[in-house]
């Protein structure tokens, strides 16, 4: 059976980086009618914080990404631990106990011969005794996996056949110092024990992917299918990296975006389809290929998202937007005629507010000097309300034979004396539902 998971860490709020690739695992998981697990990685004591754990729920279920069943890092670290001794009686485990500022002099050093900046594994030579003196001088070191170097190869969902020298890349630390079991071993434990057959993930983590096929190997595992989708960039190609934090879900969700716009464009985006408005997430399932994806940084632009919230908007009965219209003032008798008034120009939901105070309170007419006599003959010229959605078609016609004006000449100054704009909607449907006419005043 196929099985993918999301694995967000709990130290922030989920945004567009990892939506993308949140959403090709659960819609892989789904078009194979396999399981999406959802995958607390909470090994960090001091920067998870359970408010982001319910966040990352919260943003899930706002967009529809219902997983299979839940599991959390922090109640595996005996699964852990256990890898972790395995790996030592096999001789693929060693403590390392080089500070910081000394890595970073070999690396500088090895830059400098023209070398690459790679572990050069002086930890092995140490002593037993030379160990515990490091140990009480600095405490535990930490703890690095022995790559066999050898070439790593895999054919990639995404960018097609990969091979990385594992010589060419430092051992990878699993274990901190302070005993802090990091992402790399983690996510093979749990990829292994829970039968997770497809990864994708960013491009960033090919690197680590090799590293993680190697542990994998010693562990006795079997090694998933990897994808690694492309960066997502700014509009302008720029780093998308340090505006991720004002592109979380939920500020997304704060500007009026709606889930299935963001959806449709994060299924697509990057690859070699169109970006279409999906009416449901059956379409976005049925219509995924993870094959169709390239490899090149993609563009994001949010600015994209509110056109296909206004599209996605426009197609939607009363019914689901029922609760917003109410919120937006709209009396409940009101409410079939003005949403189906005000669905065409809106771009948001929040956008209703402001079409109901203009039906509760008129608008401040905005009437030419040339067009002052017209229109107050044309108001003169306005039945007594109650009006319907033949109201305009009448009033218009009376006000063409006794004015002589017709076409863009007699519509244009009627709409903006009504409404102070020169465009929104059909006056046919707004005009009964104004409540106030001040140009009658």
């Amino acid at each position: 059976m196929t099985t993918t998971r999301f694995a967000p860490s709990p130290t922030g709020y989920i945004h567009v980086g990892n939506l993308r690739t949140a959403l090709m695992n659960y819609l892989i998981a789904r078009k194979a009618g396999g399981t999406f697990i959802l995958r607390i990685d909470d090994t960090d004591p001091e920067r998870s914080k359970e408010e982001y754990v319910d966040a990352i729920k919260q943003d899930m279920e706002w967009l529809g990404l219902h997983w299979d069943r839940i599991e959390r890092q922090s109640d595996r670290l005996d699964r852990y631990a256990e890898a972790a001794d395995k790996l030592r009686d096999m001789g693929r485990f060693y403590e390392a106990f080089e500070t910081p500022t000394e890595l970073d002099l070999k690396r500088k050093k090895q830059l400098n011969m023209g070398k690459p900046p790679v572990y050069d594994r002086a930890a092995l030579n140490l002593s037993d005794a030379e160990k515990e003196a490091l140990r009480a001088e600095r405490g535990n070191g930490v703890w690095r996996f022995k790559l066999d170097h050898e070439r790593i190869e895999w054919n990639d969902g995404i960018l097609g056949g990969i091979s990385i020298d594992a010589s060419s890349v430092s051992d990878p630390v699993l274990i901190r110092g302070d005993g802090q079991v990091l992402y790399t071993i983690a996510s093979v434990v749990d990829d292994t024990e829970m039968g997770v057959t497809d990864v994708v993930r960013g491009s960033d983590h090919v690197t680590n992917t090799a590293t993680q096929i190697q542990i994998i190997e010693a562990l006795g595992g079997t090694c998933p299918r990897f994808a690694h989708h492309s960066l997502l960039t700014g509009p302008q190609g720029e780093a998308l990296s340090k505006r991720l934090g004002t592109l979380a879900l939920r500020d997304l969700r704060e500007q009026g975006v709606q889930p299935m716009a963001l959806l449709s464009l994060m299924a697509r985006l990057g690859s070699s389809d169109p970006v279409e408005l999906r009416s449901d997430m059956a379409e976005l399932i049925d219509g995924f290929d993870i094959g169709r994806f390239g490899a090149a940084p993609t563009k994001f632009d949010v600015q994209d998202l509110f056109p296909l919230t206004a599209k996605h908007l426009q197609s939607l009965p009363l019914a689901d937007v029922a609760d917003a219209v109410a919120e937006a003032g709209v009396p409940a008798d009101l409410a079939e005629p003005f949403w189906a008034m005000a669905r065409e120009n809106i771009t948001t939901l929040a956008d209703l507010k402001g079409w109901w105070e203009l039906c509760r309170d008129g608008a401040e007419p905005l009437i030419a000097d040339e067009d002052r006599d017209f229109i107050a003959e044309a108001i003169a010229l306005l039945p007594e309300g109650p009006f319907d959605g033949e109201t305009w078609g009448k009033w218009t016609s009376a006000v063409k034979e006794a004015t002589g004006r017709k076409g863009k000449g007699l519509f244009m100054p009627l709409r903006k004396a009504l409404t102070g704009m020169e465009r929104g909607p059909e006056m046919a449907a707004l005009l009964p539902l104004l409540q106030v006419i001040r140009a009658k005043a």
